[in-house]
């Protein structure tokens, strides 16, 4: 059950303990949360190829639609953080959910590609208020000892939410196109957020924060911004997501062509690789007690690359194993940078999540897109060495800020 210590005539809460009801809600409120949001930020991933035959653009336009979603989210979370500080997190992640569910229903009825590519990127600002907040929620309404294995918990839940998302547009949309298969995801984000607002806990240790100005602001994020340990893990999350969403945005149009030539419903199977994220990025969260944060990470990173190398065969088999070890290695990568984020900071820790979201979803939306470039100009090859480059890299860096006495 939650911890309590009673000093005096007040009681000071620790925070949900695992184990407890109040700690199963929290995380079963912000595995729907996950849902409603990644199951709409990437909604028109698996319908890339049909998106581009049907409205007569190219494959690195198609994947506008993504990037320019994760842009809008990357413009909000900060904005968002401040928000979140004021009136709570749980009001703000609700403020966002319903506004990304009503306008997802709209994407099916844009008749044209800007109009489409618009409410793409605003549906991404009202999503910037959920991952940075779930984060700041969690490092507050769960016992400290458990936060690192609530946030893999999390983005575990995250993972099903972008494999739901993926798996109902995929059929749907080779049935019907890609307007519906969008509109399917739409009604699936709409139930999840219904049931997230049922379920979450209400707050008990947040308190709001007063308004700091402009300079406040700035300084918090000065100040994080001259922190070594977090631009390293800012660098991150900018190069891994961004190698990973190109990945994802691109090895569609890979397997339809030839030698492959796999029709669009078998091609949105690929997104069940995101199952083996939903258990590594628990796994390297349990890891990091035993053996640290920084040495579980270098791992994650590594086996990424093992994954992606595998790619580079014409065999599908090796293909498919290769994409299943890419997703589990950087889901757990990406559970222990985004956990150890809030650990580092002590204070402005909404701010801190959003400097990594930040990240995130820049690295999300540029690297994503440009690895189109790649794709299109060189073929496979080219994206799959880039992406392992920007792997190495990172690896690099982590090592070097790092040190082993800091990675506990």
């Amino acid at each position: 059950m939650s911890k309590t210590k009673v000093m005096g005539n007040t009681q000071s809460w620790d925070g949900h303990a695992k184990g407890s009801s109040g700690y199963r809600r929290v995380l079963a409120a912000l595995a729907l949360a996950g849902v409603a949001t990644f199951a709409q930020l990437y909604s028109t991933q698996a319908v890339l190829p049909l998106m581009a035959s049907d409205l007569h653009i190219t494959a690195a336009e198609a994947a506008l639609s993504i990037s320019l979603a994760t842009v809008g989210l990357a413009a909000t979370v900060l904005p968002w953080s401040f928000v979140a500080d004021r009136i709570g997190r749980v009001r703000a992640m609700a403020i966002g959910i319903a506004a990304a569910t009503l306008l997802g229903l709209l994407v099916p009825l844009a008749p044209t590609l800007p109009l489409l590519l618009g409410i793409r990127t605003l549906e991404g600002m009202a999503l910037g208020g959920i991952p940075a907040i779930a984060i700041a929620y969690l490092n507050e309404e769960v016992t400290k000892i458990h936060t690192a294995l609530a946030a893999g918990s999390y983005v575990a839940g995250t993972t099903l939410g972008g494999l739901a998302g993926r798996l109902v547009a995929g059929p749907v949309g080779e049935l019907w196109g890609w307007r519906a298969a969008a509109l399917a995801v739409s009604l699936l984000a709409t139930v999840s957020a219904v049931l997230f607002l049922v379920l979450v806990p209400r707050q008990r240790r947040f308190s709001p924060s007063p308004a700091m100005g402009f300079r406040g602001a700035v300084r918090t994020l000065g100040g994080h911004s001259r922190n070594p340990k977090l631009l390293a893990l800012y660098l991150q999350a900018f190069l891994l997501m961004g190698g990973f969403v190109a990945v994802y945005n691109y090895l569609g149009f890979r397997l339809h062509a030839e030698p492959f030539e796999l029709p669009t419903t078998v091609v949105s199977l690929i997104f069940l690789a995101y199952l083996s994220g939903t258990v590594s990025s628990r796994w390297a969260a349990g890891l990091t007690t035993r053996f640290g944060r920084r040495n579980v990470l270098v791992t994650g990173i590594a086996v990424m690359s093992a994954g992606l190398a595998l790619t580079l065969t014409e065999n599908l088999a090796a293909t498919l194993a290769g994409l299943v070890i890419f997703t589990g290695g950087f889901f757990a990568a990406h559970s222990v940078g985004s956990g150890w984020t809030g650990a580092i900071a002590t204070t402005g820790r909404a701010q801190a999540a959003s400097l990594y979201n930040l990240s995130y979803y820049l690295g999300s939306s540029i690297i994503g897109w440009a690895g189109g470039l790649a794709f299109q100009a060189y073929g496979w090859p080219a994206l799959a060495w880039s992406v392992m480059a920007l792997s190495c890299t990172t690896a690099v860096v982590t090592l070097a800020v790092h040190r082993r006495r800091s990675h506990a």
